[in-house]
């Protein structure tokens, strides 16, 4: 595994010096920090987003940066962020690299993909008319509300900006 250190932290951005350009992580690799915060460890994964020169890359935190420091130890996965794939998913609630955070145990799943993946073809897709859960129901029943009050805050700001004129 190629080791760094952290050069540069700017919000969800962060900077990663490696000691050899040749051994640069690809784009979209995941990199990973393991420190403490508050005295707690905590595991942050890091996207590869940019190559920089002079042996830096620009990546971008998948959640706080709080209590990173320049010159923490930097680890390349040497592949991309992947998560669970499968009907053992199905009606979980996972983060952005693929941990469960619904408390509901471990998942029961086979296979990993990367997160970059290209999407399936119009063959490999299923075209059957399938029942939504109640869940799935109420989700869209609030996002209809959100959308209808995003319509009418437009509105009324569309409204302030022509009474200015």
């Amino acid at each position: 595994m190629n080791k760094g250190n952290i050069v540069q932290v700017i919000g969800p951005v962060v900077d990663v010096e490696f000691p050899d350009e040749k051994a640069l992580p690809r784009i979209y690799n995941a990199l990973e920090i393991e420190y403490e915060v508050n005295g707690n460890p905590t595991k942050l994964t890091l996207e590869v987003q940019q190559h920089l020169g002079e042996n830096w890359v620009r990546s971008v935190a998948m959640s706080s940066t709080e209590g990173l420091k320049r010159g923490m130890n930097v680890t390349d996965t040497g592949g991309p962020i992947t998560v669970p794939v499968g009907e053992g998913v199905l009606g979980r609630l996972f983060n952005v690299t693929g941990d469960v955070i619904d408390n509901r145990g471990p998942v029961n799943y086979t296979k990993r993909y990367p997160i970059h993946r290209p999407a399936p073809s119009l063959m490999e897709q299923d075209t059957t008319a399938k029942k939504l859960g109640s869940r799935s129901s109420i989700l869209f029943a609030h996002l209809q509300k959100a959308a209808k009050s995003a319509h009418l805050a437009a509105r009324v700001w569309a409204r302030l900006l022509s009474s200015r004129s």
